[in-house]
């Protein structure tokens, strides 16, 4: 089997973080809502943005893997592992990440958004 190459795996992996944010920005965006914020209004507009540069990078993602027919499916998961499936040239690769490393680095992805100039 074709290992893959190391310039897909980003954007393989973009897959299963972009989405993670978008629902951590969902779910935010309700607790402020309904939270005891004096001004919500500068709180919601930055999730906004954030939600809508991370929508656009996931679009862009998606338009990568379908024009390099590759795509990735969400495998079994356990307390400490979550294993994602790689498919690419009627091939399939089974990675396994600890879930402790999923949330560290949705954390940090989720970090530099918001200290994107321009958001």
């Amino acid at each position: 089997m074709p290992a893959l190459k190391n310039e897909v795996i980003p954007y393989l992996e973009n897959m299963i973080y972009l989405p993670m944010i978008l629902t951590i920005l969902e779910k935010d965006r309700l607790l402020i809502e309904k939270g005891d914020f004096k001004l919500k209004k500068p709180y919601l507009g930055l999730l906004d943005s954030v939600a809508t540069c991370v929508h656009k990078e996931l679009g862009n993602t998606a338009a990568y893997l379908r024009m390099n027919q590759l795509s990735v499916i969400k495998g079994r998961m356990d307390d400490i592992f979550t294993e994602y499936i790689f498919l690419h040239d009627h091939q399939e690769e089974r990675r396994r990440y600890l879930n402790v490393r999923l949330r560290n680095r949705t954390e940090e992805l989720l970090t530099q958004y918001l200290r994107q100039p321009g958001i």
